[in-house]
């Protein structure tokens, strides 16, 4: 009853802001993503007999029952999971990761993924990828979306109890070689509104969030059609219209939420600078402040030289479409 997950972040680039339910993770509208190659979360988990309570431990960080993770976040999805198992038994979870946690870089979407399918693995729950996902999007709303590689489409669905709701793969990981997605950290900080409590003040106080909702059918396709396309312009302007509509969502919340620093704004300025100079780069920012970039593999050179010329950056890291989640026969523990 032991096994181990590996998965990969993923980021939206038509954005997911809001809930229609909040305790089975039922978005207001349906997004797409990128799945990413290089920032992972690894997974091992055990139920034992041995096990007297609930062991988490993340990043070598102990968060015990007690601890506000572990009853927000935790409990409420084991006590799905024990309940669709048909098992009381505790369970032993470490997680590493290999990138900054509650940062934008959605750590929950890959650290749910990894979890889910490492439990299906331990407790040979026999769930396929549409069932896994349904499961993780209860733990991490985003999580559904990890669960495959490539390219993701998270259906919003309209069924009360959630079964219509999950992800499907769009293309793979290997439909479109050429695009990247240079991730650029302004801040290692955790974030002081996390995306559950920032969606759940939005939906309540800002006067705007109905005008979102209208928008989105329209931005899925356009994106799609800029997928099967390979259509960087018209994936990136898209991208960045609807990022900058979910952010516009949350300066106008009450109170506003602000998840941009000064490197952020710079950022925005200096890719529109770039691509007025002929350099096909967008930008897209979740909730927080970490700036991705969508280019082609024939203008990295050029769009890193400028990156390195800006001064305050954490770090740079360039991702490519990755895989969904997958077994690992190498254990933490």
């Amino acid at each position: 009853m032991k096994a181990t997950a590996i998965a990969n972040a993923n980021i939206a680039l038509i954005k997911y802001w809001g809930k229609r339910d909040e305790n089975l993770f039922l978005p207001q509208n349906s997004n797409i993503s990128l799945t990413t190659d290089c920032l992972s979360v690894k997974t091992t988990v055990e139920f034992s007999s041995r096990n007297k309570k609930d062991i988490l431990i993340l990043n070598n960080r102990n968060y015990p029952p007690s601890s506000k993770e572990y009853k927000r976040y935790l409990k409420p999805f084991l006590d799905k999971i024990r309940k669709l198992a048909g098992t009381k038994r505790k369970i032993k979870i470490v997680s590493q990761s290999n990138f900054p946690k509650g940062a934008g870089l959605a750590s929950s979407a890959a650290g749910f993924a990894a979890l889910t399918a490492a439990i299906n693995e331990a407790l040979g729950l026999g769930l396929n990828e549409r069932e896994m996902s349904i499961l993780a999007r209860q733990g991490s709303g985003s999580a559904c979306r990890s669960i495959y590689g490539g390219f993701v489409e998270w259906r919003r669905g309209k069924k009360d109890d959630g079964s219509d709701s999950f992800a499907l793969q769009i293309a793979p990981a290997d439909y479109w070689p050429d695009i990247r997605m240079v991730i650029c950290l302004t801040s290692r900080k955790e974030k002081k509104v996390s995306s559950r409590e920032g969606m759940a003040q939005t939906v309540k106080t800002c006067p705007f969030y109905p005008c979102w909702l209208k928008t989105i059918d329209k931005d899925i396709k356009i994106a799609k059609r800029a997928i099967k396309n390979r259509d960087i312009s018209l994936l990136g302007k898209i991208s960045e219209e609807n990022c900058l509509k979910m952010h516009a969502l949350m300066i106008t919340t009450k109170p506003p939420i602000i998840y941009w620093n000064e490197k952020t704004i710079a950022f925005i300025h200096k890719i529109r600078e770039l691509r007025e100079r002929g350099l096909k780069c967008y930008f897209t920012i979740d909730a927080g402040p970490q700036v991705k970039i969508l280019c082609e593999k024939k203008d990295l050179k050029e769009l890193i030289k400028e990156i390195k010329r800006m001064s305050g950056i954490k770090n740079v890291i360039i991702t490519r479409p990755g895989p969904g989640v997958e077994i690992s026969k190498s254990h933490l523990f």
